[in-house]
């Protein structure tokens, strides 16, 4: 069983706040879904997804020689990749403490796109829609209630090994997908000045 260790390094929404107001931010990684960065974002961060980071990690440490502070939407996502680059060698990582969750209930700006539902609420709306079904089905065909049992174990796990297949899954959805970003465009908004 595999999983994420805590952050070495982390930064309160506090005081990135304050960096970013005295105009010595450190570069802003979102590593959220495209979808979720289209909803709401840290002004001036740049939309690098895990998968793409995963995929491209030696291409984007070229262009992240400065403070790196990751950002996700709870802290799990930005922690898995701390990891990911600091085992490629990036020195000087950061998350953001609670993610995009804690810099907006601290009052920090945010960028706001169209409303989209987070990945956490997807993956309860299908699970308890699967229980729910299969529970009620289950009244009358013998064994149905069992899906609901493996749904409910596959949420333990994933709580315990902090991954989520479902959320995985429902990534993939063009709903969460939007458009693939293209690594030159990320590397290009690496480039670009803050």
């Amino acid at each position: 069983m595999s999983t994420t260790p805590a952050p070495t390094h982390s930064l309160s929404p506090t005081v990135l706040h304050r960096l970013v107001q005295e105009g010595r931010a450190p570069r802003l990684l979102d590593v959220r879904t495209p979808a979720e960065f289209r909803t709401a974002h840290i002004p001036g961060s740049c939309n690098v997804p895990l998968a793409t980071l995963r995929e491209h990690r030696a291409e984007l440490l070229a262009h992240l020689d400065e403070d790196v502070v990751l950002v996700c939407r709870s802290g799990t996502r930005a922690a898995q990749a701390e990891k990911i680059l600091a085992d490629a060698g990036l020195p000087n990582l950061r998350v953001l403490e609670g993610g995009i969750v804690a810099w907006e209930t601290a009052g920090a700006p945010v960028n706001r796109g169209p409303e989209r539902w987070d990945m956490e609420r997807q993956v309860r709306l299908v699970a308890g829609s699967v229980v729910l079904t299969t529970g009620l089905v289950g009244v009358f065909v013998p064994g149905v209630h069992l899906i609901g049992t493996a749904i409910g174990a596959g949420l333990m796990y994933a709580a315990v090994s902090n991954s989520c297949a479902m959320g995985v899954m429902l990534s993939k959805l063009p709903y969460n997908r939007g458009p693939r970003p293209d690594i030159r465009r990320v590397i290009a908004d690496l480039q670009s000045p803050r």
